[in-house]
């Protein structure tokens, strides 16, 4: 696991920005997955006006969203496919068809699960697989205890998950089930990504890095993936108990 800790979010968003561009720039058809959410949001500021200036070309990408609300689609106001497309997907002029998001309003979810594996078996592995961390160390919609050998699924989502997620909404919004990619993608990507900023989140990320490996936290399986890349702010590693030096 590599660990980069930088000054502020701004820094780390250009560098999280950076490893994804490096990446296309290596294997122009990368399969890559993107999560939704607060510390995302600076990189694709980045990515997108890098595409739109012609300093990277994701014309040959493909691309996955981690997760949704189940119940909400694209059109949905708070959604996280909606905030994938509103942060990156239409701005940097993705074509739709190089693209899977899960149909988290299908009447089969279990048939949903299936065709985000199948997109993923067919243009993968993941090259890369970018995540962020929940208040109780959930990675995606992996919930504490999920399984860490699963790929595509749905489950009941943990009461911190629905409270924190109400900051995504304009008024009270019922949450109850998440669709998510599996952890067993994590350990299969190439690369893994955390990217996890503010102070709110340094005791998490804390226990995460440095505390037992278990599925009661998820975030904790980062400890396993020699290939991972953990990407901070200063505020989100102010709990770490060890000397860095901020870039």
């Amino acid at each position: 696991m590599n660990q980069l800790i930088c000054k502020d979010y701004d820094k780390m968003s250009r560098a999280a920005a950076d490893l994804v561009i490096g990446q296309v720039k290596r294997k122009p058809n990368s399969l890559i997955c993107f999560p939704s959410g607060d510390s995302p949001s600076g990189m694709f500021k980045y990515l997108v006006s890098d595409s739109l200036e012609g300093k990277v070309d994701f014309s040959e990408c493909y691309f996955v969203g981690l997760d949704e609300w189940v119940g909400m689609g694209k059109d949905d106001e708070g959604s996280c496919t909606q905030f994938l497309l509103a942060h990156f997907f239409t701005p940097a002029n993705i074509n739709p068809a190089k693209t899977m998001f899960f149909d988290a309003k299908a009447a089969d979810l279990d048939a949903s699960c299936r065709a985000m594996d199948d997109f993923i078996k067919f243009h993968g592995p993941l090259d890369m697989m970018i995540v962020g961390i929940g208040m109780n160390g959930h990675i995606g919609l992996n919930e504490p205890g999920t399984n860490f050998d699963l790929y595509a699924h749905h489950a009941p989502l943990d009461p911190v998950t629905i409270s924190v997620g109400q900051k995504y909404f304009k008024q009270q919004t019922v949450l109850h089930e998440g669709i998510t990619l599996g952890l067993k993608y994590l350990q299969e990507a190439k690369m893994p990504v955390l990217i996890v900023s503010g102070s709110k989140k340094a005791n998490i990320i804390a226990q995460a890095l440095h505390g037992k490996v278990s599925n009661v936290l998820p975030a904790s399986i980062f400890q396993m993936l020699s290939s991972a890349v953990v990407i901070l702010d200063e505020s989100a590693a102010s709990g770490l108990n060890n000397n860095y030096s901020p870039h």
